[in-house]
């Protein structure tokens, strides 16, 4: 799953989600190291192209246009985080600052984040290349797609606003193949104006996320372009400079970049932020049902499937573990697992289709809902049950609130090489999609 704490040296952090296996917190660095970044970063534009290789100079000139096209157009963001205290002599909080990535979406002043950057502040700080610093509202906000809208708040009219608004074209994230180059532009432990490149190293990958309560980010990108704290909200740049991602996560034991790193989809942006400018949240479509890939040993190791199913190796599609009373599967007659009495497990009902549309693996229902569904929109699911097959029908609603489901917050754990990661028992899941 993936942790996500603010670590506090000197009252200094950077926001990043760190894919592990228990929540660590994201690696930060000296206050002396971060103010000489600063003051570099202010008199001179860093560009660090990380690459495996010397590239040829035609290539060179493609990444120089492409970070001399975008640079303007993605920014800083400093929010203020509370840190209760533990001392009981002293019960007042202090704050920390966290930083992240973001990216201007139009015209009027909208700029794109993550939501774990922005956390739950309602004013943030945003600075752009150029060193001048503004005032941003919190607009809103997605816990499940990790998705956050902001808007300057104190920029003039007019000509300034023209010029210094830049908006990035937002592409399509459905035609990336596997090996198309990304790039990605942010400000990776506060070092700004930082681009780096790499390829698409797998698409359609289901991103857990610890403060989504159990839900997972569906059809997230994942890349080999070098991302760390700090790059967070920044974004992921096709080879025409168009957004294709956000810079989310990375896989990584010790909370630096490990080879992988993971972005939500530009299509998500597409679906998700309209709604969030407009609203200020974003309702997702839920079907009340916890379930995983059908596989060989499952199958196999099965009780209650008649020797038919297990004999043939066509049988794919996702089971249902279990389901939560009066949600729409349960509605549609959806069948869960059970447990007897000699604690074997009776898997319920396989769905093979949604839609017409074959499912092969969870991710592919997941995705579908997420990516295809809104709340209130019918769906069909296509049901293998005790050697039948059943095409049963429900109404999507919304997804509850997570709030119940979440760990309370508290002050940021230790840095990962300092100590172990804080052992914490695991909140109780919702189930899902």
């Amino acid at each position: 799953m993936i942790g996500m704490r603010k670590s506090n040296i000197s009252a200094i952090s950077t926001a990043l989600f760190v894919l592990v296996l228990t929540p660590l917190s994201l690696l930060t660095f000296q206050t002396q190291s971060m103010a000489q970044a600063n003051s570099t970063s202010s008199t001179t534009t860093t560009m660090t192209a990380n690459v495996s290789a010397p590239q040829s100079s035609s290539h060179s000139l493609l990444l120089n246009t492409i970070f001399r096209r975008v640079q303007n157009s993605v920014v800083q963001i400093t929010s203020k985080i509370p840190v209760p205290t533990t001392d009981q002599s002293n019960p007042s909080s202090q704050n920390i600052t966290a930083l992240g990535s973001g990216f201007v979406y139009d015209k009027q002043g909208r700029i794109i984040t993550n939501n774990h950057v922005v956390g739950d502040a309602k004013i943030v700080d945003v600075t752009f290349v150029d060193g001048n610093r503004y005032t941003a509202k919190v607009l809103g906000t997605d816990i499940y797609s990790d998705i956050a809208v902001i808007q300057i708040q104190n920029i003039t009219q007019g000509q300034q606003q023209q010029s210094l608004l830049k908006p990035l074209v937002i592409g399509n994230s459905s035609k990336l193949e596997v090996g198309d180059q990304v790039i990605a532009i942010g400000n990776p432990f506060g070092l700004s104006d930082t681009l780096t490149t790499g390829i698409v190293s797998g698409v359609g990958r289901l991103l857990p996320s610890e403060r989504a309560a159990g839900f997972s980010i569906p059809n997230a990108i994942q890349t080999d372009a070098p991302i760390n704290p700090g790059n967070s909200g920044g974004p992921l740049l096709d080879s025409q400079g168009e957004v294709i991602g956000i810079n989310t996560a990375i896989f990584s034991g010790t909370g630096t970049f490990s080879g992988i790193g993971f972005a939500v989809p530009s299509n998500t942006i597409a679906k998700v932020v309209p709604t969030l400018i407009q609203k200020g949240s974003y309702l997702h479509p839920y079907l009340g049902a916890k379930i995983a890939t059908l596989t060989s040993d499952i199958l196999q190791n099965a009780t209650g499937l008649p020797p038919t199913a297990k004999a043939t190796s066509n049988l794919k599609g996702a089971y249902v573990d279990t389901i939560t009373k009066n949600g729409p599967a349960d509605k549609a007659g959806i069948h869960g697992s059970t447990t007897d009495q000699y604690s074997k497990k009776h898997i319920g009902d396989i769905i093979t289709a949604v839609d017409g549309h074959p499912i092969v693996k969870s991710d592919d229902l997941i995705t579908y809902i997420d990516q295809h569904k809104s709340v209130g929109d019918n769906i069909t699911l296509t049901v293998y049950r005790n050697g039948h097959t059943l095409y049963l029908k429900t109404t999507l609603t919304a997804r509850p609130s997570p709030l119940p489901f979440l760990p309370t917050q508290s002050a940021p754990s230790p840095l990962p090489h300092s100590s172990p990661p804080l052992q914490k028992p695991l909140p109780p899941m919702p189930p899902h999609p």
